[in-house]
């Protein structure tokens, strides 16, 4: 199943320096207007300088990476396989009825009744985003892995509607059920999906199980402090914002993230991790200075920063990254602007994003 990720340019941004802020903005999802919620974007876009920056085409190849590192670490995790329905039903589905976004979501179809050389289908029907957003993978015993189910081309550019199937032959029955695993990842946006779970038994008949629907979700964040207008002096005092991230789904994330990044160019230099000073506040450490990478290829600046809480991000938890960014006197007159912003994820993937742009004059 292809991942689709959308890609806009953002406000000010100058032709080539496009690859760049693609690679540095940890995920960034480039919404015309820019505040507000994004799509869920593989952060691993901006975990490595890229070395080209033609087209953002480095941003998708780190998409991809990122997809298959993920299912690679998860292989490890073997399922649950208890079966599920009752014992009147040939097959069953089950489906959580929240699905957090860039979390897998397990699942799992169950037989109960002989099936040889059939075929289980999964008819699956999103409403927010695209099925091509949604990773579909089934549990093998024999290999201990999980594999992915794709769907064949439906020649739309944001199919709402995919339908995924595996072979399968078991000697099933009401006393012995055969149960295999299932899981769903959200990789873009909320909303729902609804899965509708059949089989034919390969002599001519087909089950259905009653359909199950998902509320896709994910954590909420905002940004405070920041105003449109924003203006900074060289070697003047720092602007200072919070970026508040509130668990408000049903599971723990587990490796919760937040990034800075910055970008700005005049006629014939540009800002350089030298010339911006980044500082994060931590409860008992105070004020401490945040490192800016600067990317592989068009100017730009990324920063990681550091965790606010320890261990995964709990349901009705709260993360809170209080920031302040400076402009070093020394930084190039003729740069007067920057874009800038934060992103707010887990593991590789983002979702949430806020462009926070600043001008800057004077110095001495």
């Amino acid at each position: 199943m292809t991942q689709r990720v959308t890609q806009r340019r953002l406000p000010g941004v100058r032709g080539a320096a496009v690859g760049s802020v693609l690679a540095l903005a940890a995920g960034l999802a480039f919404v015309a207007g820019s505040a507000g919620p994004a799509a869920a974007i593989p952060a691993a876009a901006a975990a490595k300088p890229s070395e080209g920056c033609e087209g953002g085409g480095n941003a998708r190849d780190a998409a991809k990476s990122a997809s298959v590192t993920a299912a690679t670490a998860a292989d490890a995790v073997r399922p649950r396989s208890t079966a599920v329905g009752t014992a009147a039903e040939r097959i069953s589905h089950s489906l959580p009825a929240q699905a957090p976004i860039g979390l897998w979501t397990e699942s799992s179809v169950t037989l109960r009744t002989p099936v040889s050389k059939g075929t289980v289908r999964l008819d699956v029907t999103s409403r927010g985003f695209s099925t091509d957003s949604l990773a579909v993978q089934r549990y093998v015993p024999e290999s201990h892995r999980w594999v992915d189910l794709t769907a064949g081309t439906s020649g739309s550019g944001s199919p709402q509607h995919a339908v995924l199937t595996f072979p399968l032959t078991t000697s099933a029955s009401a006393a012995k059920p055969h149960t295999v695993a299932l899981r769903f990842m959200d990789l873009d946006r909320p909303g729902t999906f609804t899965v509708t779970a059949s089989v034919t038994d390969g002599k001519g008949h087909t089950y259905r199980a009653p359909a199950r629907t998902a509320t896709t979700t994910r954590p909420e964040a905002s940004v405070s402090g920041w105003h449109q207008g924003t203006t900074l002096t060289r070697g003047g005092p720092a602007g200072e914002f919070t970026l508040t991230v509130k668990n408000t789904t049903d599971r723990a994330y587990p490796r919760p993230y937040a990034s800075y990044f910055a970008y700005g160019a005049g006629n014939g230099h540009a800002l350089t991790p030298k010339d911006i000073d980044l500082q994060q506040y931590r409860p008992g450490h105070g004020w401490e200075r945040v490192a800016l990478v600067a990317g592989g290829c068009d100017p730009g600046m990324s920063a990681t920063l550091r965790p606010a809480t320890n261990g995964p991000l709990a349901p009705g938890a709260t993360a809170t990254y209080r920031l302040r960014v400076a402009v070093a006197g020394s930084a190039p007159r003729d740069v007067t602007a920057a874009d800038a912003g934060v992103t707010a994820g887990n593991g590789d993937l983002s979702y949430f994003s806020q462009e926070l742009p600043f001008a800057i004059k004077g110095g001495k």
